[in-house]
């Protein structure tokens, strides 16, 4: 269990702070997703809960003790992949930098082809679209093996068919592996689809909402009448908050 108290941060250079005060309870296992308007520290806050920030004061803790940055496997908005380096060996990477990870041929093969990756395997990342890019770090962050996996919109350059495709890629993934993950997104049926619950970062902190739908969830849910209240219930809120 990861349990977040009293959080805040500021930049150096900035009169307010970014969020303060804020308290989170992650549950071993499950899914969380943070969402709010942009520009509300929804990627600043993920930085410090993977330890990429110092917190200005608070606690971040799993299982009673502090949460490290070697127990997160972390994707950031933007790809970093090497450019002198294949789309494998990329995604190879985390070997290099941890003596105890290790990837079988065999995993690192299957989840090539899960990503539609497969057969760029040998190219340079400047031979990839954006999407390839971001499939690319993402399966990176996966093989890393990590308990918590934080996610920062890593579905947010694919278009819609290759998104619903890693969408549930990453659900079958955290049902399988039995991983915490947080995500950040901007959409609301994504959060709605892929989550246990939702955090709603708002000006006065995190509003916590649990997505009360049952598993496993397909994309003609939208329509259904819970789904319709619940992502109704959210547009609400954040229709009335300060940008």
């Amino acid at each position: 269990m990861i349990v977040v108290e009293n959080l805040s941060f500021q930049f150096p250079q900035n009169a307010q702070p970014t969020f303060s005060a804020l308290d989170l309870t992650i549950q071993d296992n499950e899914f969380l997703t943070i969402i709010g308007k942009s520009g509300c520290g929804k990627s600043t806050l993920l930085r410090v809960l993977a330890g990429l920030l110092p917190a200005s004061s608070g606690e971040i803790k799993q299982n009673q003790t502090t949460l490290t940055r070697l127990q997160v496997g972390y994707m950031p908005q933007k790809d970093t992949l090497l450019p002198w380096k294949t789309v494998q060996q990329n995604i190879q990477l985390g070997q290099a930098f941890d003596s105890t990870l290790q990837i079988s041929q065999d995993v690192l093969n299957q989840g090539l082809k899960q990503a539609g990756l497969w057969e760029y395997r040998h190219r340079l990342p400047n031979e990839l679209s954006g999407g390839m890019k971001q499939r690319a770090t993402f399966l990176r962050t996966l093989m890393t093996q990590r308990s918590v996996l934080m996610l920062d919109e890593p579905f947010g350059a694919l278009d819609r068919f290759t998104r619903s495709q890693m969408q549930a890629w990453l659900v079958g993934l955290w049902e399988e592996r039995k991983k915490t993950v947080i995500l950040i997104s901007h959409d609301l049926e994504e959060a709605l689809l892929l989550s246990d619950k939702i955090a709603l970062m708002t000006s006065t902190g995190l509003e916590i909402f649990s997505v009360n739908l049952p598993r496993p969830r397909q994309m003609n849910q939208r329509f259904s009448p819970a789904f319709v209240k619940q992502r109704e219930k959210l547009e609400r809120i954040l229709m009335y908050e300060k940008s």
